[in-house]
C-alpha cells in the first residue's frame, strides 16, 4: 500500500503563509531545494487544493523556470512526472498534463487510491491536508521548519486538532532550516 505524505514549509511559529498570504520569506537555498526534490522523487500522485495547484503548475507551464538551473530542471521533471488530483469546486480546467479535478475530498476514494497506487501520494495545501489528517489517512508528516517568525498567517498544520506523532527522521541544513519527518500514532 502506498503512503500518503503531507510535506510543507513552515515558519518557526508554524505558518506556511504570512498575514499577507505570501511565502517570499522562505530561505530555500540549493541544498534545501535539492533535498525537497529528493523527497518528491518517489511520489507518483500529488493531491492538491486549487491554490497550491495553481502555484505549482508553473513547473510545467513555464519552461523558463526549469531553464534557470540543473536543480530547477530536475525539480520540474520530478513534478511533471507525477499525476495530479486537484480538489476544487471552482476550477473549470487544468493547465497541466495527467491532471484531473475532483469536486470534493472523499476519504474513501483516497483510501482506494492508496490501496492501488504503485508509488506514494503527497497531499499539499493546509486545508486539504487537514481533511486527510482528520480522516486518519496520513502516513507521514514532513515539515521544513524555517528559521523565521512571521507572527501570523495561514497555519501549516490543522488548528484545533490534536495528534501524537513519532519522530522518524531529522535533518539540519546550513541555512538554519530543519527537516522533520513524523508518523502519526494511533491510526
Amino acid at each position: 500500500m502506498a503512503k500518503l505524505i503531507y510535506m510543507n514549509n513552515v515558519s518557526l511559529d508554524g505558518y506556511m503563509e504570512d498575514e499577507r498570504g505570501t511565502f517570499a520569506w522562505l530561505p530555500i537555498d540549493d541544498e534545501v531545494f535539492a533535498f525537497h526534490t529528493e523527497c518528491l522523487r518517489p511520489v507518483g500522485t500529488f493531491l492538491y487544493g486549487r491554490c497550491l495547484y495553481e502555484a505549482m503548475a508553473v513547473w510545467e507551464t513555464d519552461p523558463a523556470l526549469a531553464a534557470r538551473s540543473d536543480l530547477m530542471a530536475d525539480f520540474a521533471s520530478v513534478w511533471q512526472g507525477a499525476s495530479k488530483v486537484v480538489y476544487s469546486t471552482t476550477l473549470t480546467g487544468v493547465s497541466t498534463a495527467d491532471t484531473r479535478i475532483e469536486r470534493r475530498f472523499d476519504p474513501a476514494a483516497v483510501r482506494g487510491l492508496k490501496a492501488t497506487a504503485s508509488s506514494d501520494l503527497m497531499v499539499g495545501g493546509a486545508n486539504l491536508a487537514a481533511q486527510a489528517f482528520k480522516a486518519g489517512l496520513l502516513d507521514e508528516c514532513e515539515l521544513f521548519i524555517l528559521p523565521i517568525v512571521v507572527g501570523g498567517g495561514k497555519p501549516g498544520l490543522p488548528p484545533g486538532m490534536r495528534a501524537k506523532l513519532e519522530l522518524l527522521e531529522e535533518r539540519r541544513f546550513g541555512n538554519g532550516v530543519v527537516h522533520l519527518r513524523y508518523r502519526p500514532l494511533g491510526q
